[in-house]
């Protein structure tokens, strides 16, 4: 083989490595912007930004569900975040904001649901599950008290 075809294979072979690196990188890699960015741009308005921020704090990120869509950089919260935005733009109030976000996700989106039938888990759940953790470990008690019997004593014997 010829000094010539053994240099065009090496740059052949060069250039289809480079087509391949090259079209497994990613588009961010060029300068360009992905495409489910987190980043919502303020409202010119400082009062709309302010009432925006303070609407944000009271909703779930339902990828997150324990975050505001506030603090969340799911891209499901920045498209909230975003939605937002475009409806105080509208004119709309922050309750007219809840109330469609509410119809559209449920009262679990909002970080202080109201107590409601289908809510009521929500608000008692934990009080109920800690009075039955302190109802099983009160019969416990009873139970091994009645095991041990009226005259048995648990402290030690002191001569």
């Amino acid at each position: 083989m010829t000094r010539v075809a053994l240099a065009f294979r090496r740059a052949l072979a060069a250039f289809t490595c480079l087509l391949i690196v090259g079209s497994t990188l990613p588009a961010t890699a060029a300068g360009e912007q992905p495409d489910e960015s987190t980043y919502v741009a303020p409202l010119a308005n400082p009062v709309l930004e302010a009432r925006a921020k303070a609407l944000q704090k009271e909703l779930r990120c339902l990828v997150c569900q324990g975050q505001s869509i506030d603090e969340s950089n799911a891209p499901l919260a920045a498209d909230l975040r975003r939605l937002i935005r475009q409806q105080m733009q509208q004119g709309q109030s922050d309750q007219q904001i809840k109330d469609f976000l509410v119809a559209r996700y449920g009262a679990f989106v909002l970080m202080r649901p109201p107590v409601r039938q289908d809510t009521l888990f929500l608000w008692f759940g934990p009080m109920l599950l800690v009075c039955a953790g302190l109802g099983f470990t009160g019969v416990i008690v009873v139970r091994s008290r009645q095991r041990l019997g009226p005259g048995d004593d648990l402290t030690p014997n002191s001569p």
